[in-house]
């Protein structure tokens, strides 16, 4: 039996968990492994979390494998310092191999359709029309790795009424926008201003949809003929994974108030909706990342439903929302985001596929 223990306690290290446990039954898991104990659980499923430190302590440490499974930004000060702890048997997950494994793990538990499993048919609808924007911000550091950009995906100055630098040709503070609202919704303001100024304008696409920053959806334009061919509503990432539920894990990001705030938001203007909140959120899987490709029609419907949820919630907040800039609402469309695919589950095609990160 292989011992591996796990650099990670958050979404991406429970997921590979999870994943792991399911594909390699003769795999033992015997530690989750962290950079500090503050913050982080005690423990993830009866499997105990451990600092650096402790686990450089314990007796087995030498002959077990470590899988880097925290955010890929991070994977650089990580295997760092394991090199200084000299542990030098890690393998980083960074989003490629994440992916894989992702698939493969939803493959084989039949829970959410992937969109590579969608075959081509021989007798083709005629090509899809997609448009997708990928949200920039001034900040952004240098892409280090060369990444040639679909035809179909453009860039959008994200919290562009924000700043005076110019970096893309398409800013969101133009025509009808929230980009001053940035700092608390993040790529949402992106999201927004495509609904108001596309979605909604009689643009002549099929689909819409939002990457950001770094991370997209993996789309290859073989991929762009599945979603046309299957008549596909919705794209998204393979769901994380996470522990226990959605509602312990939203803890680790959202203050109690401000989920509250979101509660209220929803019971007051989509009551349906907050009924089943409680199931859903009781579960594991999570659309995070606020990344989407949809059918026109229901990206339309989505940012409709959105919105006012999010102004609402704004207004509810303590303190309000235009009176900080703390990312809050960003983290709230996530919630949203999960709550609206999973209560449509059954009502629309949703395909999946995996979320990279351009480094």
């Amino acid at each position: 039996m292989m011992e591996i223990a796990v650099y990670g306690a958050g979404m991406v290290a429970t997921s590979v968990y999870h994943a792991i446990k399911t594909l390699y039954p003769d795999c033992e898991i015997t530690s989750f492994v962290v950079s500090e104990r503050e913050g982080n659980p005690v423990e993830i499923n009866g499997i105990p979390v451990l600092s650096l430190d402790e686990f450089c302590n314990s007796e087995k440490r030498p002959d077990i494998t470590i899988l880097v499974a925290a955010p890929e930004n991070h994977h650089d000060t990580i295997t760092k310092e394991l090199f200084r702890k000299r542990l030098k048997n890690y393998i980083c997950m960074d989003s490629a191999r994440e992916a894989t494994l992702m698939q493969y793990y939803y493959k084989k538990t039949g829970r959410f359709l992937i969109l590579l499993s969608c075959g081509r048919k021989r007798e083709k609808k005629g090509n899809i029309s997609l448009h997708v924007y990928m949200a920039k911000s001034c900040w952004d550091m240098p892409l280090k790795k060369p990444w040639k950009q679909p035809k179909w995906l453009c860039q959008i100055q994200a919290g562009a009424a924000l700043t005076e630098w110019h970096i893309a040709d398409i800013r969101d503070n133009v025509g009808d926008n929230i980009s001053e609202k940035n700092g608390n919704y993040s790529e949402l303001t992106a999201l927004y201003w495509i609904w108001k100024n596309r979605g909604n304008q009689g643009q002549e696409h099929d689909y819409f949809g939002l990457f950001h920053y770094r991370r997209i959806l993996d789309i290859a334009e073989e991929d762009v003929c599945r979603i046309g061919e299957n008549e596909v509503d919705v794209i998204l990432p393979y769901p994380t994974v996470c522990f226990p539920s959605i509602h312990e894990h939203h803890k680790r990001y959202v203050k109690s108030n401000d989920w509250m705030a979101m509660v209220s938001a929803l019971e007051e203007l989509e009551p349906e909706y907050a009924k089943s909140m409680s199931k859903i959120f009781s579960g594991s899987y999570f659309y995070n990342y606020n990344i989407l490709v949809a059918r026109k029609e229901i990206f339309n419907e989505f940012c409709a439903w959105l919105f006012p949820i999010l102004r609402r919630t704004e207004e509810l907040s303590i303190p309000k929302g235009w009176e900080r800039a703390d990312r809050y609402i960003g983290y709230l469309g996530e919630s949203l985001t999960t709550l609206y695919f999973m209560y449509h589950e059954h009502d629309f095609k949703i395909a999946h596929t995996g979320r990279l990160l351009l480094t």
